[in-house]
């Protein structure tokens, strides 16, 4: 495959196709074409893959691409994966990264990162993690792409080579997999190679990775018996005849790494490349590998065969310090040693050294005796913590060991994992907690590593994580703080996975066992919280005396009783109680702070609960403050999972409430992405589904709010937890909208069945009545009326102008007469006091269609403008026609739809406008735009407002 060229550099031979392949592809990531054919408007990205069994050139081919974008002015960037550090988290990404930026000093490395510094960089290797929560695994994977797009679009043109992908750790990997189709939007040209036939599960993602517009993976064929005789020829002398040279192509298969090291051995031996000799080749074929490269190996000495297998252990980048430490031989003793193998083509370097291929480094590891293997490891533990080098870098040398109740073994693996933990890979962090726990550790010490390896489970298998800690609470515990965390970890594990009876049961026995009054508080806040979630709580009237009894007595002096005080605001708001008493708790609630990420054992639930208890006051405003401060929370944080899909969609709630339609569409929509990360059937994905089909039936796209529900299975049977908008609620709503009205009713008075006896009696919060006395017109118009001004006395009392204008106008949707147009007047009025725009839309809207069919035409014609405008600022686009429909019937041109006002954009609204007129979510435009995402948010809200469209109008208004 190789030939001896210029100053030492190797040509590759029969490799052709595949370096056109790679030409093609440097030349379009520099912005070249060949003569004739038109340059692109700017350099683009793309993805080669070269999958081949081992030995066919993979890593010679990868060098060449590395030595040719070099030549072309790339920055490279290159790694490798290795058979021994597999199991390291981020391994394969540190040396991506790392020499790009491990010198920068840290206050200008914080600069660069920005928010992104405390979460990629403990994975990267660049800082040591920060205490408190972890970062989920999808936030640092967004922290890894933003970091990845800023080098690519600063040091671009980037070629990223990955060699030996099949044996990169799955961090890396999977972050890698996901971050592959983007290249072709990059200056980035992304080069993997791999065995296919060797893939471990976490790598599968390899497969499915496309090539060049869609290509297969590069597959790289033996060598033909003229490209072994040129290799033969270049190494051994122009007089090596053919019958030779045709017997190092039959025993070698046209394999080059074969044939290099056959070619090697010749000449080592002094033999004569002719027919006389040729029959010597298939013995000395064999020591190049297997069993014949271990005998040979075995020639070189004692000390020589330890110090190999201690380098096999190590891996690669190998520190001969280290090699000998494990080797237990002196340092003159591994010099000489590595000498040795130097000469005899096992290892490669002198500061740091490597094998000459993976396939040596396997075989010899392979040779290794197990008994002898394992004790290696251990030795391989010792010598890189005595280093100095750190737990995380031994832990994966005592996964290989075997259980024999060591203390230190324990807390080396505990440490490591909570390194690994905080650096965003729980996967490697449980490895590394179920091997302490086979230690097994001491007696009094198995509940916490336990609890670790619950904790290490939390965000991907809820499950173990159940399992976990209760049996953590089944072993002696001495210290009360580790109970104490122990049962609020696993109320709240069992909370978020639709389990909220069993969290509440968890924390009423725990209350009974605590003698600390604080800490009973602290879980009587928890229990109170939960209840509220439960949609089946039997006794909701008197848990809401007992808080509101509670509330009243606390000051508000720590997070414990500001979480109490917030949950009362919100059961004022189920309940409907005044909205001034709303505000007034709620108020009380931040007066001392309520962070959204408060730590590990501390749930965001409560400060979503106390910002959503202004919006139902109508104070949207306030609402809109915290769940930007609390977005930026979770961001700074790193959670980006279902986190960051619960403050998407009710954000996106937030503006269906306020009537700013296409924002609320945009934003559920990206909730709905990242809830689908999470997982169907969660909480997270409850909220997104019907929150979205809440905003498109707002927006009179009836079919796609259809489609939405059919396709996320929206429907019963409706979750344990309450939710909100109520699921049960919305689906009742879509079965009216569909004209199914006998369906809707039963569905809408289950709800009412449900709520009703838990006191959540509110219908600012949950409109159960409006749709059903709606659905009840058609059938039983006396109970639609009744139903109808029933929930207009829970409005009146709640007090919320938003509250009160919507159930007037369902109340006058099922009335007749002059009571009608008066109940539509009085909706009118108090609507305008809100800050409800879709709501005030509909109601102009109705009155103007009302007072047209009274014959009062120039009243009605004022109604109709001014809800069609309406409309058409909130994006209803159903209401815009049906307000053009009824100044039709009305004889009476409706205006055209004001344009959209484009010139009044900034350059970054501009250029957020244009990539979510392309449908990038909010996240995708933060990484394009090297923004992040709080600002994106912001950006999107200016240019909706400015333009008056929504995502899909947003190219046309743009002219794009």
């Amino acid at each position: 495959m190789v030939q001896r060229g210029g100053r030492g550099r190797r040509t590759l031979l029969e490799r052709e196709s595949e370096l056109a392949a790679v030409d093609e592809a440097l030349g379009e990531l520099a912005g070249l074409r060949p003569v004739g054919v038109e340059p692109p408007e700017r350099p683009h990205g793309a993805l080669l893959a070269v999958a081949a069994p081992a030995g066919l050139g993979k890593t010679s081919l990868l060098a060449e691409v590395r030595r040719r974008a070099a030549v072309k002015g790339c920055t490279v960037l290159y790694a490798r994966g290795g058979d021994q550090e597999q199991g390291v988290a981020f391994h394969v990404a540190r040396q991506l990264v790392q020499p790009q930026l491990a010198g920068v000093p840290e206050a200008e490395l914080r600069t660069r990162l920005g928010s992104w510094y405390a979460i990629v960089g403990p994975a990267l290797g660049l800082c040591a993690a920060a205490d408190g929560a972890p970062p989920d695994p999808q936030g640092l994977r967004d922290g890894l792409d933003w970091v990845l797009t800023h080098l690519a679009v600063q040091r671009a043109p980037m070629v990223l080579v990955l060699d030996d992908a099949h044996w990169a750790d799955p961090e890396s990997l999977s972050w890698l997999a996901a971050f592959a189709p983007r290249a072709e939007e990059l200056p980035l040209l992304l080069v993997v190679a791999y065995r296919p036939d060797e893939l471990p599960d976490h790598a599968q993602a390899l497969r499915g990775l496309p090539g060049r517009a869609g290509r297969r993976p590069l597959g790289l064929e033996p060598l033909s018996a003229p490209a072994i005789a040129r290799m033969v020829r270049e190494s051994l002398g122009s007089h090596a005849d053919d019958a030779f040279c045709r017997e190092c192509w039959a025993v070698t298969a046209g394999n080059p790494f074969e044939a290099v090291e056959l070619t090697a051995k010749v000449h080592d031996r002094g033999l004569a490349p002719t027919e006389n000799g040729a029959h010597l080749l298939r013995d000395l074929a064999a020591a190049v590998k297997g069993s014949g490269l271990i005998a040979r190996l075995e020639r070189l000495g004692t000390s020589t065969v330890r110090f190999a297998w201690a380098c096999a252990v190590l891996g690669t980048e190998i520190s001969p310090e280290l090699a000998a430490g494990v080797a237990g031989v002196g340092a003159e003793e591994a010099a000489d040693a590595a000498d040795r193998l130097r000469t005899g083509r096992v290892l490669t370097g002198v500061d740091t050294l490597e094998f000459v291929h993976p396939l040596i480094a396997t075989a010899v590891y392979r040779a290794i005796p197990s008994g002898v293997r394992v004790a290696l490891h251990g030795q391989a533990a010792w010598t890189i913590v005595n280093a100095g080098l750190g737990s995380s870098a031994a832990a994966r040398h005592l996964l290989e060991t075997h259980p024999d109740g060591d203390p230190w073994v324990v807390q080396q693996l505990r440490s490591a994992a909570h390194e690994t933990v905080r650096a965003g890979a729980p996967d490697a962090a449980r490895r590394y907690l179920a091997r302490a726990l086979r230690e097994p550790p001491p007696f009094d010490g198995r509940a916490v590593v336990l609890y670790e390896l619950g904790s290490a489970s939390l965000l991907t298998e809820p499950a173990t994580t159940v399992n976990h800690l209760r049996a953590a609470l089944e072993e002696p515990i001495t210290d009360p703080a580790l109970r104490h965390g122990i049962v609020y970890r696993l109320s709240q594990v069992l909370a978020h996975s639709d389990r909220l009876v069993e969290a509440s049961e968890i924390l009423s026995r725990e209350m009974r066992r605590t003698t600390d009054p604080r800490i009973r508080l602290r879980m009587q806040a928890e229990q109170f919280m939960w209840d509220a979630f439960r949609a089946d709580e039997p006794e909701s009237p008197a848990r809401s005396r007992r808080l509101a009894r509670l509330a009243d007595r606390l000051t508000g002096r720590d997070l414990t009783e500001r979480y109490i005080i917030g949950l009362r605001a919100w059961d004022a708001t189920l309940r409907g109680e005044p909205a001034a008493t709303v505000i007034e708790y709620a108020d009380r609630a931040l007066a001392g702070g309520l962070r959204w990420a408060a730590g590990e054992d501390r749930g965001f639930e409560v400060p979503v609960l106390v910002a959503l208890s202004f919006l139902y006051a109508d104070r949207p405003g306030r609402t809109e403050e915290l769940f930007i401060e609390g977005i930026a929370d979770f961001e700074h944080a790193g959670w980006r999972g279902g986190h960051l899909s619960f403050a998407y969609t009710l954000l996106g709630y937030v503006r269906y409430r306020r009537g700013r339609l296409a924002e609320a569409e945009d934003f559920a929509r990206a909730g709905l992405r990242l809830a689908e990360r999470v997982g169907p059937g969660t909480p997270a994905h409850w909220y997104a589904v019907g929150t979205l089909v809440e905003v498109l039936l707002a927006r009179g796209r009836v079919a796609e709010a259809e489609t939405v529900a059919d396709t996320y299975a929206f429907g019963a049977p409706f979750p344990a937890a309450v939710v909100f908008p109520d699921a049960q609620t919305v689906y009742g709503e879509l079965l009216l909208a569909l004209g199914h009205t006998k369906d809707a009713a039963l569905e809408l008075a289950a709800a009412g069945r449900r709520l009703d006896p838990r006191g959540m009696r509110n219908p600012s919060w949950c409109p159960w009545q409006l749709h059903l006395a709606r659905a009840e017109a058609y059938d039983a118009p006396e109970r639609a009326l009744a139903t109808a001004h029933d929930a207009v006395e829970r409005a009146r009392l709640f007090g919320a102008p938003s509250a009160i204008g919507q159930a007037l106008r369902a109340a006058a949707e099922v009335s007749a007469g002059a009571a009608r147009g008066k109940l539509l007047e009085e909706s009118v009025t108090h609507l305008e006091r809100s800050p409800a725009g879709y709501e005030l839309a509909c109601s102009l809207v109705a009155l103007g269609a009302e007072l047209r069919r009274t014959g009062r035409a120039k009243e009605a014609a004022d109604q109709l403008y001014r809800g069609l405008d309406a409309a058409v600022a909130c994006g209803a686009d159903g209401l815009v026609e049906r307000a053009r429909d009824e100044l039709a019937a009305a004889g009476l041109r409706p205006r055209l739809l004001r344009s959209a006002a484009t010139d009044t954009l900034t350059a970054r609204e501009r250029a957020a406008a244009g990539c979510a007129a392309r449908g990038l979510c909010p996240t995708e435009i933060a990484a394009e735009l090297h923004l992040d995402e709080q600002t994106v948010v912001r950006l999107l809200s200016a240019v909706y407002r400015k333009v008056g469209t929504d995502r899909t109008g947003l190219a046309a208004a743009l002219g794009e």
